[in-house]
């Protein structure tokens, strides 16, 4: 059914697992995305809002301006989604803390009223990795939960067990700013560069609960060394739930190749994102329109998304007019005026699939914070993510390892050793 062609040139080997093969025909296509219905599709990160987690306004309905809900799974074939619990970063005292934790405690609530009272026999809650396929087997979608952002533990590790009994199954230790484990990759307010110079002595002392516990470590957000530190640290393979990659454009947020080597060496796992700024620089026509925008609501130049100090620390000063307005509007011209695609997307995973091995690389959209490229902009379209898979030659044991499989080895893992 699939005719044979070459895959796009490329100076590194292929992989020995890659079958080559091009969708050519509409039987191809439909083969494709019958393929796709048989894998069971995992996204490592879904950001939300508790906007939408209302009884009169939750995702067992087909929601406006929402990338991820039942429906839209549904329609494109994505059977998981890890729900994150992010808390932003603030100041670094007791009092913050506590205000940090009570915002974690009320989105691990939402997620468990999404899968109990408002979506039960539609959406489960997986607290296991063999959980994720019964349950998808099941015919009902899967919720999972991560944290994005350690900074609610506080300085009380036992934060942890609580946590893991919520249902959280990895934990990413930074977000944008340092917080008392370690340096972010994007320092904000007035702090230097770095402050522990990688991870600190009580972050060295989480990455050792986290494993005791069975949670598996993110990477994400976390700076060059922190990343490092925490790969030597944990006595089990870690991930990258969400980052692209340094080779193809240099941005802060991205993983470079020596960082991705270690991960590898340890066995983990990078799920490439689906973020338009962090797989591809960003166009002039689009920065011109962009820059417009700013100027309407009385922003510096510049686009939000390279992190650029300036516009966050004009957010701290704004109204909310114009910090909404403002948002929105760049929000609408990233959906509208994309400059990433699928194509882009599988480009970076071509990379480490061929570079560094099959089994160390995954999918992650970030929906809900800043995810979204053409032919991926909700996961309504998330079978033509594998429809580019197939057309660049990979077998679906190795599509299936790369939505799911690489991910779930990892979980199994940690859960097994700290079990």
């Amino acid at each position: 059914m699939f005719a044979s062609t070459r895959i796009r040139a490329c100076s590194l080997p292929l992989i020995a697992s890659l079958t080559l093969v091009q969708i050519a025909s509409a039987d191809d296509l439909a083969e494709a995305q019958a393929l796709h219905r048989s894998l069971l599709t995992l996204d490592t990160h879904v950001d939300f809002s508790l906007r939408d987690f209302t009884e009169e306004r939750n995702l067992t309905g087909d929601l406006d301006g929402v990338q991820v809900d039942l429906p839209k799974m549904a329609a494109g074939g994505l059977d998981a989604a890890f729900f994150v619990v992010y808390t932003p970063q603030g100041p670094r005292n007791d009092e913050a803390y506590r205000q940090a934790h009570q915002q974690a405690s009320a989105n691990f609530d939402a997620i468990h009223r999404l899968t109990g009272e408002w979506g039960a026999g539609r959406i489960a809650l997986a607290t296991a990795p063999e959980e994720v396929s019964r349950l998808a087997s099941g015919d009902q979608q899967v919720a999972l939960i991560g944290v994005e952002n350690a900074y609610p533990l506080g300085t009380s590790l036992e934060r942890v067990d609580e946590f893991y009994r919520r249902g959280a199954r990895y934990m990413g230790i930074l977000h944008n700013g340092h917080n008392q484990f370690g340096d972010s990759n994007f320092p904000k307010g007035d702090d230097p560069h770095e402050i522990h110079g990688g991870l600190s002595s009580l972050g060295e002392q989480l990455v050792d609960k986290l494993n005791d516990t069975g949670i598996v470590i993110d990477i994400s957000h976390a700076s060059r060394k922190t990343r490092l530190d925490i790969i030597r640290r944990s006595r089990y393979p870690v991930v990258d739930s969400h980052s692209a990659l340094s080779a193809f454009y240099n941005h802060k947020r991205n993983i470079d190749d020596e960082v991705l080597a270690a991960l590898v060496e340890k066995g983990g796992v990078v799920q490439i994102v689906a973020f338009q700024s962090y797989l591809a620089a960003t166009p002039e026509k689009k920065l011109d329109a962009i820059n417009e925008l700013a100027a309407t609501y009385g922003f510096p130049p510049g686009n939000v998304w390279t992190e650029d100090n300036r516009i966050f620390a004009h957010f701290a000063k704004a109204s909310r007019e114009q910090a909404v307005g403002y948002w929105r509007g760049f929000r609408e011209l990233e959906q509208n005026m994309p400059h990433a695609s699928v194509s882009d997307l599988v480009d970076q995973v071509d990379y480490v699939a061929r570079r560094f091995g099959i089994d160390h690389v995954g999918i992650a959209s970030d929906f809900g914070g800043g995810g979204g490229i053409a032919g991926w902009r909700d996961a309504s379209e998330t079978h033509n993510v594998t429809r580019e898979l197939v057309k660049r030659g990979y077998s679906k044991q190795d599509i299936e390892k790369i939505w799911s499989g690489n991910f779930l080895r990892v979980w199994r893992a940690v859960a097994s050793a700290a079990h």
